[in-house]
């Protein structure tokens, strides 16, 4: 197994604990998703849970992602127009046609494509036994990203007592059992766990580069708890999990001098060179704008930041970065600074 196919490396389907690396390194690695590898989502749960307690968190949290990313995993929905009778008609239509022609299970579709057009609220549970719901979001997950499968990468927490590890190794069972997940459990060892296999990984170089650069980073001061689960974005969309991307694509959609902007694109300067995703860019004026979650404040995310803006302001780009607390409190601000820079890269040159 070649170092740029290391998510290969353990079995598919099961449960492996991943000795060695960290998982905010495997973050790195894993955005953007090569393009063999499985949809992974990344999951943060907390200390001190039992099993059924660790698989519903997952679940729950899980579902809210499958909402939000609808319709992009029940191909004809997109044309819908919102939860009328004929709208809710419609879907059940699709999820049908969906598990007619794959091991897709249609009523769970439907609910599922029901609940993201009413708009549900977090608090509407599914109607379904958690094994359904495991293998149906799983399905979600992988025809989301257009992919073969779904794996979970979990960060083990600090400070788990003996039963604790127990708990969350039977959890990551579980959900590699009934919902068909790669489980990859990675963080701090589970030395009171003996039956899931552990594995060491052959990471690519430039993950390597990254995990021997010296010093933390910023200073962590002041950063906000993780959030439980994280998922990829999509090629052409802001996040569905960012509330700031979203805000600012609000205030950018009204102007016609924001036309041009590519959400969440993917970029790759050399074959041989590693693939960046840029939060938005407009490749005709050469604008990368980046818009600052807490997660970039971790050691690897951070450093990896700095050789990618490095690499696109060699190839001629600027590179504007905002936080989400800035893009939230004021989007339309955040909007006139990327129009004036915008302009200015618009402006010709004088001539000598």
């Amino acid at each position: 197994m070649t170092p740029q196919r290391w998510w290969a490396e353990p079995p598919p389907g099961q449960a492996t604990y991943l000795a060695g690396v960290e998982p905010a390194l495997l973050g790195v690695g894993l955005d953007p998703l090569p393009p063999d590898a499985p949809a992974v989502v990344r999951f943060r749960p907390a200390a001190g849970l039992r099993v059924g307690q660790y698989v519903a968190a997952f679940l729950d949290a899980l579902d809210q992602a499958a909402v939000r990313l609808f319709p992009r995993w029940l191909p004809g929905a997109e044309h819908l127009d919102g939860p009328s009778g004929l709208g809710l008609a419609a879907v059940r239509l699709l999820a049908a046609s969906v598990a007619a022609r794959s091991d897709r299970f249609g009523p769970f579709l439907a609910a599922t494509a029901e609940r993201a057009l009413r708009g549900d609220p977090v608090e509407v549970r599914p109607r379904f036994p958690a094994e359904v719901r495991a293998r149906g979001l799983a399905g979600i997950i992988s025809d989301a990203y257009d992919r073969t499968a779904a794996a979970v990468l979990i960060d083990v927490p600090p400070g788990l007592t003996p039963d604790g590890e127990r708990a969350l190794a039977a959890a990551a069972e579980w959900l590699a059992e009934h919902g068909r997940f790669t489980v990859w459990l990675a963080g701090p060892p589970l030395p009171n766990v003996d039956r899931l296999p552990s594995i060491r990984l052959a990471l690519p170089e430039y993950l390597n580069r990254l995990a021997a650069e010296p010093g933390p980073g910023p200073d962590p001061a002041g950063a906000v708890e993780p959030p439980l689960l994280t998922y990829p974005p999509m090629s052409g969309l802001p996040r569905a999990d960012s509330p700031a991307e979203q805000a600012l694509e609000r205030a950018l959609a009204p102007h016609d001098w924001a036309r041009g902007r590519r959400w969440n694109e993917v970029l790759q300067w050399h074959v041989l060179s590693k693939a960046y995703r840029v939060d938005l860019f407009w490749p005709a004026d050469g604008l990368v704008v980046e818009v600052d979650g807490d997660d970039h404040r971790e050691r690897w995310k951070y450093a990896d930041d700095r050789h990618r803006d490095a690499q696109l302001q060699v190839l001629g780009h600027d590179v504007l970065r905002f936080t989400n607390a800035q893009v939230l409190t004021d989007p339309q601000a955040t909007a006139l600074m990327i129009r004036d820079l915008l302009l200015l890269r618009r402006t010709p040159l004088p001539q000598k």
